[in-house]
């Protein structure tokens, strides 16, 4: 492939993300690791045993991840990699691309709301009114490929002063007018200074085809974590789950 898409060994703190019961397929074959211990004893054709095993496995595997996690850490991409421009790959769930209808739905506005004292709804202009981030940021996909762009948009650290977050939010849910996507993530990553609500790519306003409105993106998540399509961000004191997420990816989905 070309340098717009590196390949990327997958280490082992992300190994679950796509597929838990390949991963841990791959672990028995190699051996060696905590999740092949797991899954030593256990007979295959059995359900129970297997996601008992899997569960336990996930979790140890996020625990790993939290440990890894470095709050003032930085992600810098390789200033070899050309960003993809056009190329960057398109994604979304529906069976067309969503596109805000506002003859239909009226003006789209993000909502921001939950553990929060001061909820609000904020239209595209509002949201571009808050201070401005602007950085080269690397895109790290599940299936191992990375890509570049530049990510204009607002820190979602900075939105939650704005709206007040309470000290007892510790999780946040990104919700999506795409076919009601969403996907939820521990406060600590919601909070890194590299995590943005971001409104443009490459100089330009989000078109369909990367989330507009408006989406979450970051480069401590997995891309299946960085809900597009932005409607809603809700703040929680308990944890919920994802789209992907509830079909067995893992949850947490760190880089």
């Amino acid at each position: 492939m070309s340098g717009l898409w590196l390949p990327r060994r997958r280490h082992l703190a992300e190994g679950l993300g796509l597929d838990r019961r390949a991963f841990l397929a791959a672990s028995l074959r190699a051996g060696g690791t905590a999740a092949a211990l797991a899954l030593a004893g256990c007979d295959w054709k059995e359900p129970r045993a297997v996601e008992s095993a899997l569960r336990s496995a996930e979790h140890w595997n996020e625990r790993v991840e939290r440990r890894l996690f470095r709050p003032g850490a930085r992600s810098v991409p390789s200033a070899r990699m050309v960003s993809a421009g056009l190329k960057f790959p398109s994604y979304f769930i529906g069976d067309q691309l969503p596109v805000w209808d506002e003859t239909a739905r009226g003006e789209w506005r993000l909502e921001v709301m939950g553990l929060v004292s001061r909820p609000q709804r904020l239209t595209l202009d509002a949201l571009k009114a808050l201070p401005r981030t602007e950085a080269r940021l690397e895109h790290f996909c599940v299936e191992g490929w990375s890509a570049v762009a530049v990510r204009t948009g607002v820190r979602l650290s900075d939105l939650a002063r704005h709206v007040g977050l309470s000290a007892d939010a510790r999780y946040v849910d990104f919700q999506s007018f795409d076919a009601d996507y969403h996907e939820s993530w521990d406060i600590e990553s919601a909070m890194h200074a590299q995590t943005l609500i971001v409104y443009g790519q490459d100089g330009q306003l989000l078109s369909p085809e990367y989330g507009a409105p408006a989406r979450v993106y970051s480069p401590v998540k997995l891309g299946y974590k960085c809900t597009k399509y932005l409607t809603r961000i809700v703040f929680l004191a308990e944890r919920n789950g994802g789209y992907w997420s509830d079909q067995g990816y893992e949850w947490y989905g760190g880089v």
